[in-house]
C-alpha cells in the first residue's frame, strides 16, 4: 500500500475572516474560538450583543398590532 493513499481524502483547511478584526482564521477544530481569531475578539463580539450593538430583527408586530387581539382605544 502506498504512503500517499490517505492524503487524497484530506480536505484543505477552510479559511475565513474573523468577524471582529478581519484577520484570517482557520475554521476547524484546531481553533477553539472559531469563527473568531482569539478569545479577545470573541469576548468583544459578545460584549456588543450584551450592550445592544447587535440585534436579531423581530418579525412580530409591535404591541397592540397583532390581528388576533383588539388594539387599545386611545
Amino acid at each position: 500500500m502506498s504512503g500517499t493513499a490517505g492524503k487524497d481524502n484530506v480536505r484543505p483547511h477552510r479559511i475565513a475572516s474573523c468577524p471582529q478584526c478581519g484577520q484570517s482564521v482557520r475554521l476547524d477544530d484546531a481553533n477553539p474560538w472559531r469563527p473568531f481569531c482569539s478569545e479577545r475578539c470573541k469576548m468583544l463580539d459578545l460584549g456588543e450583543w450584551f450592550n445592544g450593538g447587535f440585534a436579531i430583527p423581530d418579525e412580530e408586530p409591535p404591541f397592540g398590532g397583532d390581528p388576533g387581539y383588539p388594539t387599545p382605544r386611545q
